[in-house]
C-alpha cells in the first residue's frame, strides 16, 4: 500500500519533489548538452547545459518542493541565491562528469552515463543547500 503524501515525512517528501525536479532539470540538461556538443564540445556545452538546467530545476523546485518557504526577496535575487548554491553541487557535478568523460571511453562515447554520474553526485548537496539557505524559511517550514 501506497503512504499518503500527507503522512510522508515532510523532509522525505520534500526531496522526492526535488528529485522531480532534478529528473526534469537531467533530461533538459542532457538535451542542451547533444544540442551543443558539436559546436562547443563536450566540456564548454556542458557548463551551458548545467546553466539551462539549474534554471530548469529552479523554477520547480519553488513551484514545488520549497513553495512553503519560499522568502519575502526579489525573484531575481533568489535566483541568483540559488544559482549559486547549485554552483557547489554543479562544481561536484561537472568535476565527477569531467573525471569520467577524460578517463571512461565509455563514458566519453556516451556523455549521458557522465551527466548521470554528475547529476547524482551532486544531487544530496543541492538539495542540502537548497533547504537550509535558499529557501530556508523565517519561520516552520509549512506542509507542502
Amino acid at each position: 500500500m501506497i503512504p499518503r503524501a500527507e503522512s510522508v515525512n515532510p523532509t522525505i517528501r520534500k526531496f522526492l519533489l526535488f528529485a522531480i525536479a532534478g529528473g526534469a532539470g537531467f533530461v533538459t540538461d542532457t538535451a542542451v548538452l547533444y544540442l551543443l556538443k558539436g559546436a562547443l564540445g563536450p566540456y564548454a556545452a556542458r557548463v551551458v547545459s548545467f546553466l539551462v538546467g539549474v534554471a530548469t530545476t529552479w523554477i520547480i523546485n519553488r513551484s514545488l518542493a520549497f513553495r512553503g518557504q519560499l522568502k519575502d526577496v526579489p525573484i531575481w535575487r533568489e535566483f541568483l541565491n540559488y544559482l549559486g548554491a547549485m554552483i557547489v553541487g554543479g562544481a561536484v557535478n561537472y568535476a565527477i562528469y569531467a573525471a569520467l568523460v577524460a578517463t571512461v571511453p565509455l563514458v566519453a562515447q556516451y556523455l549521458i552515463l557522465g551527466v548521470a554520474a554528475g547529476v547524482a553526485g551532486g544531487m544530496v548537496v543541492n538539495f542540502l543547500l537548497a533547504d537550509k539557505l535558499v529557501f530556508k524559511s523565517r519561520v516552520p517550514p509549512q506542509s507542502v
